[in-house]
């Protein structure tokens, strides 16, 4: 599946299957999924793409998000006879998972593929992950009135108004971080406001100023529940002053997922790797899927918190283990 991105730089989407099956049918029992990209990496990150191994750790860019898990499904393929795979099952790749999981909104939405179970690469420690915070991004402007700011009453600062509903946001998050779950660290719905830009000189009064507010709601609360709240707020203060003004403006949206814990692919793989299930405080290609799929588990060698640096590795004992557990889910059931 190709398709063009916004720089019009074409893209591909992949499916596979084994010899004998059909890869055009959409409806299978287990699908293994990867992306294919990485983030940027720094200049002077000499090893980036030149990986090395020390002391059974390998070290370069995109050593566990997720290349080390392709190559764990590639090797697992390799060493798989054609006629010991278990009936339709797929090894998905996927584009640009790193800007948006644009890929796979792009293999959503053209529904070449309905798995009864999926295991989506990310890295996990080996941990069968059977649960993850949903991602959701907004942009909130604030609108004010230029003038001198010798002058201040003749205009008004959109700065300070921002800054009065950033403060109510806060105390929204405050809030939020009383409704726990303990199966998540955090056990709470977070917020986080990481970008602000407003005016245009020293010696003016703002007329805009835009934030960026991210949330990442845990599996039961509702994606929308943050923006609605921020609405409400900001009508709140308009209540008390007619000439506030903002408005705010959804760029992604992606609910949480979860698999119960008694599930069957997720009972599956903590016998197979000896690992207790866990949830993931990041967001992944599960998010989108989790409409479709019957089951969902995020899997992979490496440590997601060495990810996006220079310290991005995966040991290598890990990789030999996802091997075989790979291997045995393509070939039962």
């Amino acid at each position: 599946m190709m398709y063009a991105d916004a720089n019009n730089v074409e893209k591909i989407n992949l499916i596979a299957a084994p010899p004998g099956q059909h890869p055009e049918q959409s409806a299978v029992d287990l699908a293994f999924l990867c992306h294919t990209d990485t983030v940027p990496y720094a200049s002077d990150w000499i090893e980036a793409t030149n990986p090395f191994i020390a002391d059974e750790v390998l070290y370069g860019c995109g050593a566990c998000d997720v290349k080390g898990f392709l190559a764990c499904l590639l090797a697992a393929v390799e060493d798989t006879a054609a006629t010991a795979f278990r009936p339709d099952v797929r090894i998905v790749l996927t584009a640009d998972e790193e800007v948006g999981c644009l890929g796979a909104h792009r293999l959503l939405a053209s529904s070449l593929l309905q798995p009864q179970y999926l295991v989506i690469g990310e890295p996990t420690c080996l941990h069968p992950a059977r649960a993850g915070k949903g991602y959701c991004l907004a942009e909130v402007t604030v609108f004010g009135a230029e003038s001198h700011s010798a002058h201040p009453l003749q205009g008004r600062s959109a700065i300070y108004d921002a800054a009065r509903l950033i403060r109510e946001i806060e105390m929204l998050a405050e809030r939020l971080a009383k409704e726990q779950n303990d199966f998540f660290r955090p056990a709470f719905t977070t917020i986080n406001i990481g970008t602000i830009q407003g005016g245009t000189a020293k010696n003016v009064v703002p007329a805009a100023c835009r934030f960026l507010v991210e949330w990442r709601p845990i599996p039961g609360d509702a994606a929308e529940s943050v923006p609605d709240a921020i609405v409400r707020i900001g009508k709140s203060l308009l209540e008390a002053d007619p000439n506030f003004r903002f408005e705010l403006k959804i760029l992604r949206q992606q609910a949480g997922f979860e698999t119960a814990a008694d599930s069957h692919l997720v009972r599956r793989m903590e016998h197979l790797t000896g690992n207790g299930s866990i949830s993931i405080p990041f967001g992944s290609e599960a998010n989108v899927f989790a409409s479709i799929a019957k089951e969902i588990v995020v899997f992979g060698p490496g440590d997601m918190r060495t990810a996006h640096s220079p310290r991005e590795c995966v040991p290598v004992p890990e990789l030999h283990e996802a091997v075989h557990c790979i291997k045995m889910l393509m070939q039962d059931a």
